[in-house]
């Protein structure tokens, strides 16, 4: 039996962002790992809930919390498929998440690292550790070809 890894659970993030896609919602993808086990998992749903907070990070925190009862995540591990937004980045400093992995880079929102790094700011009463860039083609791939398939 092999151990779970990083793009393993990157994987299961890219599952569901392809159940957004399908459902007509930009495809990202989030599960969030608490020893090694996917306990939330969350998928853009905006336009299926005309909600602008329902990204999937926070689809899947709120999933996360509801489960276990708390709305501190301080052993969780959240994979995204895309780097988050500021708001999404701000729940999970609020959600106190010890780490966070996302696929690929956003130029246009990302505020973990490219516009902000709120996950890292030391001003803020919470700071997580980060991973970038797991399985970024792939991530990338399924953006490209959801807007793609748009402008046609």
């Amino acid at each position: 039996m092999s151990l779970p890894t990083d793009e393993g659970f990157m994987e299961a993030a890219l599952e569901e962002a392809r159940l957004a896609a399908k459902a007509g919602d930009v495809p990202v993808g989030a599960v969030i790992v608490v020893e090694g086990v996917v306990v939330a998992r969350g998928r853009n749903r905006r336009e299926v809930d005309q909600d602008p907070t329902a990204h999937a990070e926070i689809v899947a925190l709120r999933e996360a919390a509801r489960l276990r009862g708390s709305w501190r995540l301080l052993d969780a591990h959240v994979f995204a498929t895309l780097e988050p937004c500021a708001m999404c980045a701000g729940a999970l400093v609020s959600a106190r998440v010890a780490r966070v992995v996302y696929g690929c880079a956003d130029p246009k929102a990302g505020a973990v690292d490219t516009l902000f790094t709120i996950g890292a700011d030391p001003r803020l009463n919470h700071r997580f550790e980060i991973e970038r860039g797991v399985l970024s083609e792939a991530c990338a791939h399924e953006l490209k070809s959801f807007f793609a398939a748009r402008r046609r």
